[in-house]
């Protein structure tokens, strides 16, 4: 009985904390409200809703100063999260799931800014490769956040159609990270490269999507095309071993 009225005075204890810390939070997110409120009262001498014209004019001035300044407090503030999670995702830190919350608060102050999209696709990937079964669900979660990354790479070219980077790295989750998609893969790597026609990085990926796809002859033709181009000796060295190991397999 007695522990049964310790826990009735502590469940009303309770809820008489909870409905302070509501009326504290009702009572600052009105406030500005009533200030405002109070100001267009005192444009009409009624104490009313403006009946003049002018008066009108002055009370949609009041709103359109009150919209503004929420606009650009919310499009500061999804800049401080963007900022935020570049920190986060930034090595030496890689905390790609901290960087995905923040990035999740930046989305939705800027819904419309592809960058943050493709940074969403770059952490989910890295958080995805983390799950190597330390849990049971490892492998769902997995699979969810390849899944986002590849919707956030999607989204990204939805906004800019020619957003190189996103094209990149959708090519990087296809060829090396999803299974069978080394296809899509290639679509993505060529036309990232007619953008940035001489990054021999994308060609080597590119060759190893032609060469994953059995197409030896298009592989052969990239790797020849980096041994051309670049100016590395290593890269050059590596492009010929590639191509000549190809070129074993086809004519063995």
């Amino acid at each position: 009985m007695k522990k049964f009225k310790e826990f009735l005075i502590a469940l009303v204890l309770l809820v008489g904390i909870a409905s302070l810390i509501y009326y504290i939070h009702q009572t600052t997110s009105k406030r500005y409200s009533k200030e405002l409120t109070k100001r267009m009262m005192a444009i009409s001498p009624m104490g009313g809703p403006p009946e003049t014209v002018e008066g009108l004019r002055q009370a949609i001035a009041l709103y359109e100063d009150q919209i503004e300044r929420n606009v650009r407090e919310g499009a500061q503030t999804g800049v401080y999260w963007k900022i935020l999670a570049m920190r986060l995702a930034d090595k030496p830190h890689n905390l790609h799931n901290e960087a995905l919350e923040a990035l999740e608060r930046a989305i939705y102050f800027n819904s419309e800014d592809p960058a943050l999209f493709y940074l969403t696709g770059v952490s989910a990937a890295m958080v995805a490769k983390s799950k190597v079964g330390f849990s049971v669900n490892d492998e769902r979660e997995r699979e969810r956040y390849f899944k986002l990354s590849e919707n956030s790479y999607l989204r990204a070219l939805e906004i800019e159609i020619t957003y190189a980077r996103a094209m990149y790295g959708l090519g990087i989750l296809y060829v090396f990270e999803l299974e069978n998609r080394a296809m899509d893969g290639i679509v993505q790597l060529e036309r990232y490269l007619q953008l940035q026609s001489s990054d021999t990085s994308a060609m080597f990926v590119l060759a190893r999507a032609f060469f994953m796809t059995e197409n030896y002859s298009r592989a052969i033709e990239v790797y020849d095309r980096i041994a051309d181009r670049t100016k590395n000796r290593e890269e050059r060295e590596e492009a010929y071993k590639n191509r000549d190991f190809i070129m074993g397999i086809m004519y063995e």
